[in-house]
């Protein structure tokens, strides 16, 4: 079983949290796009995470025809249209160009992976799972059969 690093109660504001520092680091590294203060920041990985949620899915099956004839690369143009909305839905977070909502969803698709790097090299069970569990016995082949269920010759 595959533990992730916020998998937690606090889950959903720790995916917010990454997705907020993602939408800075884009915003420092491309000219064409402007973030006025952190609430607006905040507010864009909100917008951002909904519309990947709802409209994002509606999105790809509309345009399916299309990214099976692009191998996949139209996805990327989904990811701009989804860009491009946020801006026109957040007062504080303006892009300039289509170009620009290309590359800002590169930077953030780059930058969740490096944040979310934790998740994939965190293969452990969690302290409660471990005691919980039975201790497994390897000397026998029942396979978790009861004396009932057992075929005996």
């Amino acid at each position: 079983m595959k533990v992730e690093f916020y998998s937690s109660r606090g889950g959903c504001l720790t995916r917010l949290m990454l997705l907020s520092i993602a939408v800075m680091v884009g915003a420092w590294l491309l000219p064409g796009i402007e973030v006025e203060s952190f609430w607006a920041v905040f507010w864009t990985a909100i917008v951002i995470s909904l519309l990947n949620n709802i409209i994002r899915p509606v999105l790809i099956v509309i345009t399916l025809p299309a990214t099976v004839v692009t191998l996949g690369l139209f996805l990327f143009v989904v990811n701009a249209v989804i860009i491009l909305m946020a801006s026109a839905m957040v007062s504080g977070f303006h892009v300039d160009s289509f170009g620009s909502a290309l590359l800002f969803s590169l930077v953030l698709m780059g930058v969740n992976y490096l944040l979310e790097l934790p998740n994939k090299y965190l293969d452990r069970k969690p302290l409660e799972q471990q005691q919980q569990q039975p201790p497994h016995d390897d000397d026998t082949d029942d396979e978790g059969f009861t004396p009932y269920e057992e075929i005996k010759d």
